[in-house]
């Protein structure tokens, strides 16, 4: 009994640490900018979002990561978090991200006609 209760505290800990990882590496993948943060959002450094790089879906894009989805409607900027099948409506698009990533662009090309 005690060989099994160490086994599954193992299992348990290997479990959080690769959920934990998982976690911090979907987040760093939302915004990877630096920098900008008041009118006229200047000086930003880093890698803008790659819209052209997320997936399709009938209402915007979707970035699926190991443990959240980054869903953005195309229509309403809405931002969706979807986390093990479960969304969250996070916010709509600030003003600094589209003029640093440019969201409205990405989604005319992609066929949409955004209101944001």
């Amino acid at each position: 009994m005690r060989v099994l209760s160490k086994i599954f505290m193992v299992i348990g800990l290997l479990a959080t640490l690769l959920i934990s990882i998982a976690l911090f590496l979907d987040v760093r993948e939302m915004d990877k900018t630096d920098g900008g943060y008041e009118p006229p959002y200047t000086g930003v450094t880093g890698e803008i979002i790659d819209w052209d790089s997320m997936d399709l879906t009938s209402t915007g894009l979707v970035r699926r990561g190991h443990i959240i989805n980054f869903m953005v409607n195309g229509t309403t900027g809405m931002i969706t978090l979807q986390i093990f099948g479960v969304d969250y409506e996070a916010r709509k698009l600030s003003p600094r991200a589209i003029a640093v990533h440019k969201p409205r662009e990405a989604f005319i090309r992609r066929g949409f006609q955004p209101e944001f």
